[in-house]
């Protein structure tokens, strides 16, 4: 036990002085390693500043040397904006002396201006003071006031432009003529050669004959109830008078008419004439009517070659072939301005396509005329309307006859291929009053203008050949005359195609010899 506390304690002391011997050691060496780290500091001090000395001065030089050179660029740069500044103001003072030179030019021109001013004043005050002395002999001379001289030389001189005027238009007019008929002569031949329609067209039957005188009795039946049944059925008057083998119908609708006729027609063949039978008979024809009426739309439109129409459009089309107008099938009609429309346009490099239609369908109205109130231009726009034509196609049909004005020269040819379908030779009929009435209305305007002795309708209507009174009007005031006439026409009468107003004005010397 007692080695134990020896060897503890000894271990201690030896650890103690271990431990004090390492101490002393380090701190030897440590101040060692600080002193030789104070001298290098002081070496790396030392070394810096005479660096920085060095640094220093060569800084100070190059920024002495940077500003001697800034200081040189500035003087030289002041230099020469001091020259520039010289030179500004040498130009500016030659300038002025240039401004103060023109100065005194323009005012002594203001000077001779101004009394130049004065001058022409003062003689034009002399030349009114003799103008009134000239004016005032003048008027002792002629005897007129200056008012009156004035009023006479502005008639002379208005007469005088009247006459050139008149010549001048009348040069215009005769060029303007000459070129645009040629033209329109030429475009109108070639749709008319290549149209090729029937000179005179049809028109609808309204007389049936009968095999014998006997046959009336049967159609009229015992106590009438034959012809009431089928008066009752079509809707169509029979008049069965005193002329031989024939039943006369007469009815407003050309359908109703046709379906009599057939059914007048079967009954007669059949010989079995009774109020069933006839019932029958209409029913049947009534379908052969309507089936004929389609069957006419779709002829129509495949040769004109105007598609896409609507189905009952092409029955109202269909119907146009019952109906007349002075003669002409309007059918037909429609067909040939359709085709002369569609020519012109070709001709002209229009839409051949809208012309084509809106000629086919510029009448439709006229297949429900006798139905409806209102003339056929109306209707036939509430037609197209109602099957949603194209509002060109509208157009066209609505101005065929001026009631509207025409918007497009679709429309335009199209009342011109009306026109010129209806005035054609043949191609209508008037009835010899209507004919009579058109030809003294005709006259009479033209003998209700003033300067006009005497006229003549010749040509059918179509040319107007007037007298004028040579002492009343002079040959310049024939083209005004002529021009107020025609005007008047147009005003006051309905006529299909154009009339020619042809004045004539010739002076006679008449002498007896003795």
């Amino acid at each position: 036990m007692p080695d134990i506390v020896l060897a503890v304690i000894v271990g201690l002391v030896a650890l103690v002085i271990g431990i004090l011997a390492g101490y002393i050691i380090r701190k030897t060496l440590g101040e060692k390693a600080i002193g030789s780290a104070e001298q290098k500091a002081r070496n790396l001090i030392l070394d810096a500043e005479n660096k920085s000395e060095t640094i220093k001065k060569e800084i100070a030089l190059e920024a002495k040397e940077e500003a001697h050179r800034m200081r040189s660029e500035v003087e030289r740069e002041i230099k020469e904006r001091r020259n520039e500044i010289s030179k500004s103001e040498k130009r500016l003072i030659q300038k002025e002396e240039t401004i103060d030179k023109k100065l005194e030019n323009i005012e002594r021109k203001e000077d001779s201006i101004t009394s130049r001013e004065q001058n022409i004043i003062n003689k034009q005050k002399e030349l009114e003071t003799q103008i009134n002395k000239q004016n005032e002999e003048l008027e002792k001379i002629s005897g007129y006031t200056a008012e009156e001289a004035k009023a006479i030389l502005l008639s002379n001189l208005e007469k005088e432009i009247r006459v050139e005027a008149s010549v001048l238009i009348k040069d215009i007019e005769t060029k303007a003529k000459e070129e645009g008929e040629k033209k329109a002569k030429e475009i109108i031949i070639g749709a008319i050669q290549r149209c090729a329609a029937d000179h005179v067209a049809e028109s609808t039957v309204s007389v049936v004959p009968l095999p014998n005188d006997e046959m009336k009795g049967r159609i009229i039946g015992r106590e009438g109830r034959n012809i009431r049944a089928i008066e009752t059925l079509t809707g169509i008057e029979l008049i069965i008078d005193d002329t031989p083998e024939a039943v006369i119908l007469s009815g407003f609708d050309p359908v109703r008419r046709e379906i009599a006729r057939l059914s007048l027609e079967k009954l007669i063949v059949d010989g079995r004439i009774h109020p069933a039978r006839i019932e029958e008979m209409v029913n049947k024809s009534e379908k052969e009517v309507n089936a004929s009426i389609k069957e006419a739309g779709e002829q129509s439109t495949f040769d004109v070659g105007v598609h896409n129409l609507h189905p009952e459009l092409i029955k109202y089309l269909g119907r146009l072939k019952y109906r007349t107008s002075y003669g002409q099938n309007v059918l037909k009609h429609s067909e040939e301005v359709a085709y002369l429309a569609g020519l012109m346009a070709g001709e002209l490099g229009f839409d051949v396509k809208l012309a084509k239609r809106a000629g086919l369908l510029h009448d439709i109205g006229k297949a429900v005329d006798h139905e409806k109130e209102g003339t056929h231009v109306e209707l036939g726009i509430e037609l197209l309307k109602k099957y949603k034509e194209p509002q060109a196609i509208i157009d066209a049909m609505a101005s065929h006859h001026g009631d509207y004005e025409a918007t497009t020269m679709e429309a335009v040819l199209i009342a011109a291929a009306d026109a010129l379908s209806a005035a054609r030779p043949g191609a209508r009929r008037e009835t010899l009053e209507t004919y009579i009435k058109r030809l003294q209305a005709l006259e009479e305007i033209a003998n209700n203008m003033d300067g006009v002795d005497k006229s003549y309708a010749i040509q059918a209507g179509r040319e107007i050949r007037i007298i004028a009174k040579p002492d009343r009007v002079k040959d310049e005031e024939m083209p005004f005359l002529a021009r107020e006439i025609s005007k008047k026409i147009e005003e006051e009468l309905d006529y299909p195609g154009q009339i020619k107003v042809n004045l004539v004005r010739e002076t006679r010397a008449v002498d007896y010899a003795k």
